[in-house]
């Protein structure tokens, strides 16, 4: 099979969508002439024009707010936030229009509006370019919310989305636009709510959201090295959560370790070590831990970067911490 990039995977999602159905079309920060900040729309405006592929204000509120419009009169628009940090800017039309519109219209309403998001940090880009805000949204029913691993399942997640009558959140992480892998020519869509096991294991459930899945399967070939079996579970969406495949991982291992580049504080992996709590607490032989970025803005420095950013180092520690504890 072809290998593609996780960018590549992206433009070729939304390309083909937009062949399908001409109700489909992209707007955002740069998305036309310049092809997107991070080269995701690159060819798109050549090929679909200035009516499909539609450069925007810098103006999120405006973004989301005209996406919105668009989805409430039938499209399918797919709006870019640059930077996820500045989804804030677009705050009331997230959670006060998008994701209530089909709820206080009672059902007569549907929002099919995907909106792509750029998380992480990528390397020196501070505090005002570099967070995971994911979790900011789990709180708001009436989204889905979508962190694609691999090109396979950013492919295969953005099709999903696109064809789905419900706003959802779709999390990029800067990290992942270049990395390659198999992804089939022929059409094919990936579920929502359906977590990837990406490695057996039978020693501890190592919950890999996001960026870190990198780091994670670094850290877990070298707790192999020390005979530590490890399960990588990839919830691939946080909204809606896959949480038989985590539970049943849990059952089989009886220790878990959540692992997010999201702050520690309130992040993604609180509310998954709650339901692990609630659903399989007498399957545990230890607590369950938590590996995420320290709860401070991010640091422009690289050091310092690092410094509060989750590494192999800390996953390793954590799960030997969780398989050596004694009750």
């Amino acid at each position: 099979m072809r290998e593609i990039s996780f960018s590549q995977a992206l433009n070729e999602a939304m390309s083909e969508e937009m062949r399908r159905d001409a109700s489909v079309f992209l707007m955002g920060e740069d998305v036309g002439v310049f092809g997107g900040v991070f080269g995701v729309s690159a060819g798109m405006l050549a090929e679909f024009g200035e009516e499909r592929v539609r450069d925007t204000p810098i103006s999120e509120a405006a973004i989301v707010g005209g996406g919105l419009g668009a989805a409430l009169v039938g499209m399918r628009p797919i709006v870019e936030i640059m930077f996820a940090d500045f989804v804030t800017v677009a705050m009331d039309q997230v959670v006060n229009q998008v994701a209530k519109a089909r709820a206080m219209s009672g059902g007569k309403a549907s929002v099919p509006l995907t909106i792509r998001l750029v998380n992480g940090a990528p390397g020196s880009a501070a505090a005002q370019h570099s967070q995971s805000p994911e979790a900011w949204f789990m709180n708001v029913p009436g989204l889905k919310i979508v962190l694609p691993t691999t090109p396979y399942d950013a492919k295969g997640l953005l099709k999903t989305a696109i064809r789905g009558d419900d706003p959802v959140l779709f999390f990029e992480h800067k990290n992942l636009y270049a990395v390659t892998g198999e992804v089939p020519e022929e059409d094919y869509t990936v579920p929502f709510g359906q977590a990837a096991i990406r490695r057996e294991g039978s020693d501890a459930t190592v919950i890999a959201i996001g960026g870190v899945s990198a780091t994670v399967a670094e850290a877990a070939e070298r707790l192999a090295e020390s005979g530590i079996s490890v399960e990588i579970i990839d919830p691939r969406t946080l909204v809606p959560l896959d949480t038989e495949t985590l539970v049943n991982s849990v059952k089989k291992t009886h220790r878990a370790v959540i692992v997010h580049e999201a702050h520690r504080r309130a992040g993604p992996g609180a509310e998954i070590a709650a339901i692990l709590a609630e659903q399989a607490i007498g399957y545990l032989d230890a607590p369950i831990l938590r590996v995420a970025t320290k709860n401070v803005p991010f640091p422009y420095n690289p050091d310092l970067e690092q410094f509060i950013l989750p590494t192999v180092d800390d996953v390793v520690a954590a799960v030997e911490g969780v398989v050596k504890y004694m009750l």
